[in-house]
């Protein structure tokens, strides 16, 4: 199961809207119009483009709580999140005088009865089909989800929230309608935690609402379980790799560039401002994005080259079919060269950002968050190796992020010598930038030296790059739920998961294997990982290099929302603020 469109997130659930929204809709062969909430406007803008749904017959889109002109002689299509907000401006296109001639409406999720009722009271004679259709989730790439929640993580890390139990009850309902599209029924797992206890909770949640959901399917049977294991963890599990400077291509440009909804914003070279949207349209982007940036860097000007090549005629002679042939071409030559001018721009604006400094921070953080240096030596000291950044005139987010990188190392320090570390990074007014790291389960204080570091994998062989040597810990969870190798004690199953799952067969997730007949029963078999309080893209990648190698298991991974080392820090430093209390890196150096 390779990534991609053909059978990526996107594309399942663009089918899934078909077999139900448009199926509804290729009933009666008028044209119609489609209106959706900011969130279904976003879903569908991830997994179709306009012309997709004029094809089927849907002529304009519009905003749910915009004004719009009434079209009495056309029928509409809702397609909205099951609020009280949603609804009541629906009952308003009708109650006094109907906007149209009849609604289609369909929710994301399962809607109160309270809503449904009042919707039945006003609109009841104009409602043609009212369903759920159980989608209350985005598909971000072919592997990768979230719930389009980054208050999530205030939510449920802030020691102010008030709801936090909401929270995680509308994650567990997204949760369960990624597993209904999927048309899964996992086993459910959680990382125990002494400290934490949200996975256990969202686990459990999830658990019940999965067994309510598949109580009965349409052909009146119990759905049994599925080939699949959902794995729950928390943010806390691995601090380190949404700290670490990334030098993968899709990791280090969000990072280190200013990339805002996916949009990179360049100046060409006559010097006007120009857009690029980094999304799995761009085959280029799908390619060289979990590569490194060496690799990248070396790549581009090379396919530059082919494509320049390319459009030369051989043999000097310029004839008219000559001339006809490169004219058809023309279009496909100016859109693979676009493509890779783009990415040409953006492994530049990556590389000087990587010359300029983080190529001197990279090694001291490598051996911080490894604990050994290039040659494999322990860092006995890693106060010998944090005080060089200290002493660099690097900014002070950098000086954060390796200082909380050396804590992280000794899994917490003394109360004095982190007095010391936040004198040095002049950063005492914004010492929650550090501390609030305790909301996650992440020892920062501690009175103990002695504290048991859990054992990674040794990845020595693997290493390509000696600045980019760690590796996230969600992999290693991934290739040990993949071998059937964690630990029951750690990995309490909510729920029994399928023999697939259970049997001491183990697929090596590292090796090239024959396909055992344990491999064979889970040939097509997922395992879906949610990280609560958000993902990485070093994360992110991670899914992609267990699928590729296994091949018999698709690994899907989600959260919330998805971090960058920036946005996290900023969500920490709020953690400890009131409600409407916020303020960001970018606020504090400009102040």
């Amino acid at each position: 199961m390779a990534a991609g469109s053909d059978h990526g997130l996107k594309r399942i659930v663009w089918k899934r809207i078909k077999e139900t929204i448009i199926a509804d809709c290729r009933k009666s062969e008028v044209w119609k119009i489609l209106i959706l909430d900011p969130f279904t406007t976003k879903l569908l803008s991830s997994c179709c483009k306009m012309s997709d749904l004029m094809a089927e017959k849907i002529t304009i889109v519009e905003d749910l709580y915009k004004s719009r002109e009434p079209v009495p002689e056309m029928k509409a299509i809702y397609f909205m999140t099951p609020t009280a907000k949603c609804v009541d401006a629906f009952i308003a296109d009708f109650k006094t005088k109907p906007k149209y001639k009849a609604a289609y409406v369909y929710f994301t999720d399962y809607c109160p009865d309270d809503l449904f009722n009042n919707m039945k009271l006003y609109c009841a004679k104009y409602i043609r089909v009212c369903k759920e259709i159980n989608m209350s989730f985005m598909p971000q790439e072919a592997q990768v989800f979230t719930c389009d929640n980054p208050d999530a993580f205030k939510n449920i890390y802030s020691p102010k929230s008030q709801d936090k139990k909401k929270t995680l009850d509308t994650l567990a309902d997204q949760l369960v309608t990624l597993c209904a599209t999927l048309d899964e029924y996992p086993g459910v797992r959680y990382k125990k935690d002494s400290s934490m206890e949200n996975a256990k909770i969202l686990a459990e949640l999830v658990d019940n609402k999965l067994a309510q959901h598949y109580e009965l399917d349409d052909s009146g049977k119990k759905k049994g379980k599925t080939q699949a294991q959902l794995l729950i963890v928390e943010r806390g599990l691995d601090p380190v790799s949404p700290i670490l400077h990334e030098l993968t291509y899709q990791a280090m440009a969000y990072d280190l560039v200013d990339i805002q909804n996916d949009t990179y914003t360049y100046k060409s070279k006559d010097g006007s401002e120009k857009q690029a949207l980094l999304n799995e349209d761009d085959m280029l982007w799908v390619k060289l994005r979990h590569k490194h940036i060496a690799e990248v860097s070396e790549q581009i000007p090379k396919m530059v080259k082919e494509i320049s090549a390319s459009k030369k005629q051989p043999d000097g002679k310029i004839t008219i079919s000559n001339l006809a042939q490169m004219m058809k071409k023309m279009p496909a030559f100016r859109k693979q060269l676009t493509e890779k001018t783009v990415h040409l721009q953006l492994a530049e604006d990556c590389m000087k950002h990587f010359s300029n400094n983080v190529e001197k921070l990279c090694k001291a953080e490598q051996d911080l968050a490894v604990g050994s240096d290039v040659d494999g030596v322990k860092v006995k000291d890693p106060m010998r190796t944090l005080l060089p950044v200290l002493l660099h005139p690097y900014s002070t987010h950098d000086k954060i992020r390796a200082v909380l990188l050396y804590i992280f190392s000794l899994s917490g320090t003394t109360d004095e010598n982190l007095s010391k570390l936040i004198q040095h990074v002049k950063i005492e007014d914004e010492r929650e930038f550090i501390l609030n790291w305790k909301e996650l389960g992440v020892p920062i204080i501690t009175t103990s030296f002695f504290s048991r570091k859990p054992t990674r994998r040794d990845r020595s062989q693997e290493e390509k790059y000696n600045l980019s040597r760690w590796t996230p810990v969600i992999k290693d969870v991934m290739e040990d739920a993949v071998e059937n190798k964690l630990d029951t004690r750690e990995w309490p199953h909510q729920s029994e998961c399928p023999a697939a799952w259970n049997s001491s067969g183990a697929v090596s997730a590292r090796q090239k294997h024959k396909a055992s007949s344990q491999d064979e029963r889970r040939s097509g078999a997922r395992l879906i990982v949610f990280i609560i309080g958000g993902v990485t893209f070093s994360e992110m990648r991670c899914a992609y290099e267990v699928t590729q190698a296994v091949k018999s298991c698709e690994v899907i991974i989600g959260s919330s929302h998805i971090l960058t080392p920036t946005s996290l820090l900023n969500d920490i430093k709020a953690l400890s603020k009131g409600p409407m209390e916020t303020f960001t890196i970018e606020e504090r150096s400009n102040a």
